[in-house]
């Protein structure tokens, strides 16, 4: 596998699983109606394929980065991800204080992609 596939994959791969995943946590959401073991299993069957894109995505991102920085990527995608859907789908108002929460998470990230100091 080149090493610009080890770089890139992993990143689109986990944008697609989050989105996904995205869906399954939060979609049900704008349902009001139905029991909850059938929005649950609902849930569970866009999770799965959530799943089809997330291992491959850490198995061929483990390639190229480290685990913590899997996860960083991970947690900064998904909240990118969250935000684009709460603001489309859900029709929320992201504020100031969401950003500034954000920017702590992906400063965080900042600092595991950065090595030891």
């Amino acid at each position: 596998m080149s090493p610009a596939v080890t770089l890139v994959a992993p990143v689109l791969l986990l944008v697609a699983s989050n989105v996904f995943m995205t869906f399954a946590w939060y979609g049900h959401l704008k349902v009001d109606k139905g029991p909850l073991w059938v929005i649950v299993l609902a849930s569970w069957g866009i999770a799965f394929f959530e799943y089809w894109l997330a291992v491959p995505a850490n198995r061929i991102g483990r390639l190229a980065y480290e685990p913590a920085e899997l996860k960083a990527m991970q947690e900064v995608i998904t909240l990118a991800v969250f935000a684009v859907f709460s603001v489309t789908f859900l029709g929320e108002r992201l504020t100031l204080n969401h950003g500034v929460g954000f920017a702590f998470i992906a400063l965080g990230a900042w600092f595991v992609f950065k090595g030891p100091f």
